[in-house]
């Protein structure tokens, strides 16, 4: 951390970076004009409405302000009636999957050129610009939902989306926006390294880092530092788990991303050594060998 005589300082190269990879209002508007006409398909199968937002809300990146540019999926969870449910608890066999092809059977009549899959809990809807990847969902008295997963015969999960976006935005109050940021920067490096890292684990260990990190709440002079320190700090996580928000989900996280992590804290180790000597341009190539050209050099 470095406010010396260099030719950028900084807190003006993590500045110009996180404006580099923020979605424009474009993108925003173009993923709000695809999450609407799916879930105006849904609302007119399930609901007999034609509302292109309601019974639906954003999850994922979208949902908790976490999203990045290059634009990378918009996740939406739609909740469906409770009569659909009872209606699927009556058969034999797979219901989830059967639940999960229906929906998509629904989505496939009106898009008829995409490829519309299910994984798992979610339906992929690709559009041209984004991909909408839509999470049905049955919402229980707890304020959590059940969402369906096909493996092993078929079954329903427990999962809280309101606990876990209150966890980052708590953290991100607490930190005086320091979570957000933390969390958008790493997913650039996740994506631009092709770490094997989810984007879901990284929030959870962003929020646990900044938790007891010393230098957490303070301006953007310290983010040389903050990556650096999440990177050490994900090292020590190899082979670990975590815990999901609200559901306390256990997480086992492996080893597979460790290499690149590895690399990642070396060149941050020397990135900062370089801004600590106020040497911007090799302070720079170093940055940009972890985030790509979205982190200025100069």
């Amino acid at each position: 951390m470095t406010v010396g005589v260099s030719s950028l300082s900084v807190s003006e190269r993590f500045k110009q970076f996180l404006d580099n990879i923020t979605l424009s209002t474009a993108q925003i508007d173009d993923g709000k004009t695809k999450r609407a006409s799916v879930c105006k398909v849904l609302n007119i199968k399930y609901w007999s409405s034609y509302s292109e937002t309601d019974n639906s809300f954003y999850v994922g990146s979208w949902g908790k302000y976490t999203r990045i540019r290059p634009p990378r999926d918009v996740d939406v969870l739609f909740k469906l009636p409770k009569s659909v449910y009872d209606r699927f608890q009556l058969r034999t066999g797979n219901k989830q999957s059967q639940l999960l092809q229906e929906v998509k059977d629904a989505l496939k009549a009106s898009f008829p050129k995409t490829d519309v899959r299910g994984d798992g809990p979610v339906i992929k809807v690709p559009f041209a610009s984004y991909a909408v990847e839509l999470v049905p969902a049955f919402p229980l008295t707890t304020g959590k939902y059940y969402i369906p997963l096909t493996t092993n015969g078929g079954s329903y999960k427990e999962f809280d989306p309101d606990a876990e976006y209150k966890a980052v935005a708590d953290s991100n109050k607490t930190t005086n926006e320091n979570t957000r940021e933390l969390i958008r920067m790493m997913k650039c490096w996740q994506g631009y390294c092709s770490v094997p890292l989810k984007s879901f684990w990284i929030e959870i260990m962003a929020v646990d880092f900044l938790s007891s990190w010393e230098n957490a709440g303070k301006s953007r002079t310290y983010y040389d530092w903050m990556v650096r320190d999440f990177l050490k700090y994900l090292v020590g996580k190899v082979n670990s788990h975590i815990w999901v928000p609200g559901t306390y989900e256990l997480i086992w996280i492996g080893d597979a991303w460790k290499s690149r992590t590895d690399s990642a804290y070396a060149r941050a180790v020397k990135a900062c050594e370089y801004e600590s000597n106020n040497d911007s341009v090799m302070a720079g190539i170093e940055w940009q060998k972890i985030f790509g050209n979205d982190m200025p050099l100069i």
